[in-house]
């Protein structure tokens, strides 16, 4: 078991990193922030983001602009935003299912492939830059990100370590902080996803 007691400094860094370039069918530009990225919602259209990933269980933001059913009588509001907002809800440390890291690779691997109906109910354009926020941006998102730079740029990242240093970098996360940036059972769970997720795209591939 990891000791979980020990906390690291704080450091200031930006809202929102720039972690990769050229992502997906559409070239996307994939960052990592914590909430006041992922709730800023004019820094998001300025950054060109269509796409945003929420990993934290602990966190829910509320994006609707369009509404379609107004909040009222103990009944939250419901609508569209104006981007695409997909959660995925993990605990930052203990608790997690051994396959749920597997399952938010997935989720965000589907949103940046998934293609928008031309209907009014969808009012999505397809593509657009991808955040993946966690509440600081440090661990949760963080350590998805790495899965996902591992799977799927193997030549540049062939070992998850690769993966996190590379994130740690542009994150600008610092050593002090490594210890928990991302936490190590998060690490462990991105270990345990890369044979489950490479046995599923080899059954899928024709």
């Amino acid at each position: 078991m990891h000791n979980l007691a020990l906390k690291s400094p704080v450091f200031d860094r930006p809202a929102m990193s720039l972690i990769a370039k050229g992502i997906g069918p559409h070239s996307a530009d994939l960052y990592i922030g914590g909430m006041e990225a992922a709730r800023d919602i004019k820094m998001l259209r300025e950054r060109g983001v269509g796409i945003v990933v929420n990993c934290a269980v602990n966190l829910d933001i509320n994006l609707v602009e369009q509404e379609i059913l107004p909040e009222g009588g103990g009944k939250a509001s419901a609508g569209y935003g104006p981007l695409r907002y997909y959660k995925f809800g993990m605990i930052d440390g203990y608790g997690n299912p051994a396959a749920m890291m597997l399952s938010g690779y997935l989720l965000l691997r589907g949103a940046i492939h998934q293609n928008m109906p031309k209907r009014e109910t969808y009012p999505f354009s397809d593509g657009g830059n991808i955040l993946v926020n966690c509440r600081a941006g440090r661990s949760r998102s963080t350590a998805l990100v790495s899965l996902f730079l591992h799977l799927e740029c193997p030549d540049q990242f062939p070992r998850l370590e690769d993966a996190v240093a590379h994130v740690r970098t542009r994150r600008e996360l610092r050593p002090e902080e490594w210890f928990e940036a991302p936490k190590p059972m998060l690490i462990e769970a991105a270990q345990k996803a890369v044979p489950w997720a490479r046995a599923l795209a080899e059954r899928d591939a024709p």
